[in-house]
């Protein structure tokens, strides 16, 4: 696993836009660019490797990193990567039901037969079955759902909301994969980054229709974007923290070994479809989790501290957790 190239996005009230290289305890600024969406258009228009770019642009100007970690600085952290002119230009996607024990939650949510298979655990064995293609092969498409366009990216340390409208609010610790389209609609993936894939489990509970909906929310990456790091296998931490006080905590794994999809097949399946290949488009997406604390019946409240930590992925993603009261109804007029 290679996780020596690991780059931050900043933000400075007066400085505007950087970004930097994690050199632990410090991070070292990347002359020339505001983004990491900047530095990959470059590396393509270019033709050259993104990791060559890196090392070629560092800077002599470091920052510490644990001041900036913590919030006390005015530099702040962004999410690891977005599209820095335009939201509208960022698809937030992911794909569920690849990790055996999401598909067991999945069952017990919506079967009071546990004998009976639900649709969720049938798309899981259907992935077992078909989700690891030989090279070049297509297998099973996997299940997929959207969340949002670039807007609903929040950073370490920032705030995930329950809206006025949601039910829940509960986090689900994932890897996220971040992608840049080229001029002539090819993919490319640029690294793999700590995610929360927040969702509204109390609201899919309801009625398996409403997985749509539940998964339209805020969502963190971040603190740090890992180039070139492969997917083949992960293990961290997730835990749940209310007033300073640990209320749960898992191990958690990911990565191709612990999933029932390889990448290749998850890559496919995203974009297959033309819409998800608009020339300088900006994507992240979601790869799924195998732990979440309302599978165990822990309900958040408002406050709730949801830690995130994957090894070899760079520091922990933190966040917590707020209820939306103001009730803002979109009025809709006719032209």
């Amino acid at each position: 696993m290679n996780n020596n190239c690991r780059l931050v996005q900043l933000i400075h009230p007066k400085f505007g836009r950087r970004i930097a290289a994690v050199q632990e305890p410090e991070l070292l600024f990347l002359n020339g660019f505001g983004s990491i969406y900047e530095l990959a258009l470059r590396a393509l228009e270019s033709n050259q490797k993104l990791s060559d770019l890196i090392l070629k642009s560092l800077s002599e100007e470091k920052l510490d990193y644990d001041s900036i970690y913590q919030g006390n600085s005015e530099w702040k952290l962004l999410p690891s990567f977005d599209h820095p002119n335009s939201p509208f230009n960022c698809m937030v996607s992911g794909t569920g039901l690849t990790h055996h024990n999401s598909a067991l939650n999945r069952q017990m949510m919506h079967s009071d037969q546990k004998e009976q298979a639900t649709d969720s655990l049938k798309m899981y064995e259907m992935g077992v079955k078909g989700g690891n293609p030989a090279s070049g092969e297509i297998g099973v498409q996997p299940e997929w759902f959207y969340k949002g366009n670039g807007a609903v990216l929040r950073a370490h340390g920032e705030k995930l909301y329950i809206p006025y409208f949601g039910n829940d609010g509960g986090e689900e610790p994932e890897i996220a994969g971040v992608y840049i389209i080229d001029k002539q609609g090819n993919p490319f993936r640029i690294g793999l980054t700590i995610g929360n894939e927040f969702s509204d489990h109390v609201m899919e509970k309801m009625n398996y229709l409403y997985l749509a909906p539940s998964k339209i929310r805020t969502c963190s990456i971040g603190p740090e974007l890992v180039v070139d790091a492969d997917f083949d296998s992960y293990t961290g931490e997730v835990s749940v923290s209310r007033k300073g006080q640990a209320i749960w905590s898992s191990k958690i794994n990911t990565g191709q070994q612990n999933m029932c999809h390889n990448l290749e097949n998850l890559e496919f399946h995203h974009f297959k479809y033309d819409s998800h290949r608009i020339p300088f488009q900006a994507h992240v997406h979601f790869y799924g989790a195998d732990a979440f604390s309302f599978g165990n019946e822990i309900m958040l409240e408002e406050g709730d501290e949801m830690k995130v930590s994957w090894e070899g992925m760079g520091r922990a993603l933190v966040n917590y957790l707020e209820k939306v009261k103001e009730k803002k109804r979109p009025l809709v007029k006719q032209l």
